[in-house]
């Protein structure tokens, strides 16, 4: 059992399963609004997030600015990319999980099973696609 911070969208079903999902496994979540959370007393704490990841695999790609295009993720210096993500929390992929030492951005079943363990049978692809897609729903920022 691991006690993990999450930072979600308040009513993304997505976050809601993908917290189910960490709750059947017998974990504690303290969940947070990533809208709301003071990113810009932080900024260092945002990056951490990431890790070594790619710059463009920071955002949200579902993020109404990325899918008009009026952001290209694949042209941001990390400082750029950390500032647009302090003005718009709607650009940052989520969930954040936080647990001890650990940060990470998104959920990939596959390295949070690795991580902090998932329930056997779980571990598939998907986690992170808006269920909404396909359906006429928008999600609001």
């Amino acid at each position: 059992m691991a006690l993990i911070n999450c930072y979600e969208k308040p009513g993304c079903l997505n976050n809601v399963r993908q917290k189910q999902l960490l709750v059947e496994a017998g974990h504690v979540l303290i969940v947070h609004d990533l809208l709301r959370q003071s990113w810009a007393d932080e900024p260092s704490k945002l990056r951490s997030f990431f890790r070594n990841r790619p710059v463009s695999d920071w955002f949200n790609p579902s993020a109404p600015k990325i899918k008009q295009g009026l952001l290209n993720p694949n042209a941001m210096t990390e400082l750029e990319a950390i500032n647009a993500m302090i003005d718009d929390p709607i650009l940052i992929r989520r969930p954040l999980l936080e647990s001890g030492a650990i940060r990470m951005a998104g959920f990939d079943p596959v390295l949070v099973d690795a991580w902090i363990d998932l329930t056997p049978g779980t571990v598939e692809h998907g986690w992170e696609t808006c269920t909404r897609i396909g359906i006429g729903a928008r999600c609001k920022p």
